[in-house]
């Protein structure tokens, strides 16, 4: 019971300071193409570091941390980009070539985000800014495969540190 605690404890002690990292990140209000490389690359650091509910437990805050610093002014968005987060981060997560991940689940959270922006939302009778459907499509694509690639080696980098640490 003790040893199970003290994992638990490593874990999301682990999971709050990527997020405290993350938050850091949202508050500095930097470009879309910045902030949203090193969110994403944050969303794989703590998968690959921690385990796949810390990266989605990270991609469900991080929206909602974005509304309420002011980088994302459209609340209706926040669940669909909380979906996104999550398909990215299964994607990475559950196949074996963590590349082909990035590139598969950057794929599919851009298609996700650009549908929600140009369909899902609008038969919800919600009207969505001309800005938001162009910083919710295209620029999704670019931060997710920058942030994936910026993850893995800082995976690999931490890994490998974490690896000679134990030892």
């Amino acid at each position: 019971m003790t040893q199970n605690f003290k994992v638990n404890v490593k874990l999301l002690t682990r999971t709050a300071l990527l997020l405290a990292l993350t938050i850091i990140v949202q508050f500095l209000r930097m470009p879309q193409l910045i902030t949203g490389s090193i969110v994403n690359a944050m969303l794989i650091i703590s998968t690959g570091i921690v385990g796949i509910l810390s990266g989605i437990s990270i991609g469900l805050l991080t929206p909602i941390i974005a509304v309420i610093v002011g980088i994302m002014g459209f609340p209706a968005l926040i669940p669909f980009i909380m979906i996104g987060n999550i398909l990215y981060v299964i994607f990475y997560s559950f196949l074996k070539q963590k590349v082909i991940g990035i590139i598969i689940g950057s794929i599919i959270k851009f298609l996700w985000l650009a549908v929600s922006v140009k369909y899902i939302l609008r038969w919800f009778g919600v009207k969505v800014p001309t800005k938001i459907i162009q910083m919710f499509t295209l620029p999704q694509l670019a931060t997710a495969l920058i942030g994936g690639i910026i993850g893995i080696v800082i995976v690999k980098v931490l890994d490998n540190y974490l690896k000679k640490a134990r030892t």
